[in-house]
């Protein structure tokens, strides 16, 4: 068998996908590695302990399991380390706390994943950090707002919920040019359309929760750093004690090995729903930046090598009251949070909290999931929910 790892960049996705990781002849031959629960791991002798002299000596500070699915991300993602955490809420602040501290400045993308405001808004002012939300929109301009005490630059493209692009190797030239680490949750695009550690992002996260476990039965998050910033990572991970639990993690790899082909049928159903939906009466906008129109589109185009399942419908006028019967006149699509699954879902997102990019003023906004069925009966769900929604005045 010839080295995975030396060709893989010349294979095709799914092909590096089916074989990331570790070799099967390191178990005996067996295709997937072990689910390996553990606490307490045995030393041959006291000399060894005491110097922790062997591959694994704790739980928490790695398994065989572990380190199978954080093997298979780095390949994917081009990082020197991988960390597995029990949430992508916790992929998010991990490496918030590892690299800010009390009296440094952040600044955050206002268009970020809500908990992650309301972590930056809560703990991290608490601790004495100085929180900035900035425009998705800006660019190399990100530079005007630096300061010396800037530290971390956390970035999110497209942006949660309304889905802005943001010009990512402008802002980290701009960041690293005052040494402030950039941040980026690569959720939406995950590392097969969008290699975000190859356009000078320091730190990528995402939560495994969505595609890469893909049957919404999982939480699960993933944080991968080039080689300057992983040892500060690791050793935040290691100190916290925010250890993934191995049979999430067992779940997750398993998921990665298909996710390349649930996630060509995602992009290409929610390109054709999205499509659809432009010229439907009782629609006022889509905000997908795969579609040519969308402001990001350019972006999207130079960076991305493909798009998810998930974008965002505004409806034409009206308030929570039409987008309640939208949502209540649905039936193949479920409401419900999160999104990666083989199913569709919606929900109508509050946009209260932006600073700077502000919500669309059109009408309501309606997050759509296109998950596995059949494109024909997503939208024939979709006609009966817009249909519900005009029949409301206001």
């Amino acid at each position: 068998m010839a080295d995975k790892k030396s060709d893989a960049s010349s294979r095709g996705i799914n092909t590096r996908l089916a074989h990331a990781g570790p070799d099967p002849r390191d178990f005996f031959g067996f295709v997937n590695p072990p689910v390996v629960h553990a606490s307490t791991v045995l030393f041959p002798d006291a000399q060894t302990m005491a110097t922790r002299g062997q591959k694994y000596t704790y739980g928490t500070r790695g398994t065989p399991t572990t380190d199978a699915l954080a093997g298979a991300v780095d390949q994917l993602e081009g990082s020197a380390g991988t960390i597995l955490v029990p949430s992508g809420l916790a992929a998010v602040t991990i490496p918030l706390l590892a690299f800010l501290g009390a009296g440094d400045h952040a600044l955050i993308v206002d268009s970020v994943y809500s908990p992650t405001r309301n972590f930056a808004d809560t703990m991290l002012k608490r601790l004495g950090v100085e929180v900035e939300y900035y425009d998705p929109h800006v660019g190399a301009g990100i530079a005007r707002l630096m300061r010396p005490n800037t530290r971390v630059v956390f970035t999110e493209s497209p942006g949660s919920n309304t889905f802005e692009m943001q010009d990512i190797p402008a802002i980290a030239e701009a960041a690293h040019r005052q040494d402030a680490v950039v941040m980026m949750d690569n959720t939406w695009a995950t590392p097969l359309y969008f290699r975000a550690l190859d356009f000078g992002v320091d730190i990528s996260i995402h939560a495994a929760t969505k595609y890469p476990a893909g049957h919404s039965d999982v939480l699960l998050g993933m944080v991968s750093a080039n080689s300057r910033h992983w040892p500060k990572l690791h050793e935040t991970h290691i100190t916290m004690g925010c250890c993934a639990a191995p049979d999430d993690v067992y779940q997750v790899m398993r998921g990665l090995r298909t996710m390349g082909i649930r996630l060509e049928r995602h992009q290409r159903s929610a390109f054709d729903i999205a499509r659809w939906l432009k010229d439907q009466p009782g629609v006022a906008r889509v905000l997908h930046p795969g579609l040519e129109d969308d402001p990001g589109h350019a972006l999207w185009k130079r960076d991305f090598s493909g798009s998810s399942g998930i974008f965002s419908v505004v409806l034409d006028g009206g308030g929570t009251k039409k987008a309640h019967a939208f949502l209540d006149a649905l039936g193949t699509f479920g409401l419900g949070y999160s999104w990666g699954g083989f199913e569709s879902l919606a929900v109508h997102v509050w946009l209260g909290d932006r600073r700077v990019a502000k919500a669309p003023t059109e009408g309501p906004v309606i997050r759509l999931q296109i998950g596995l069925e059949d494109v024909e009966d997503l939208k024939t769900d979709l006609l009966a929910a817009l249909d519900a929604s005009r029949a409301i005045s206001g």
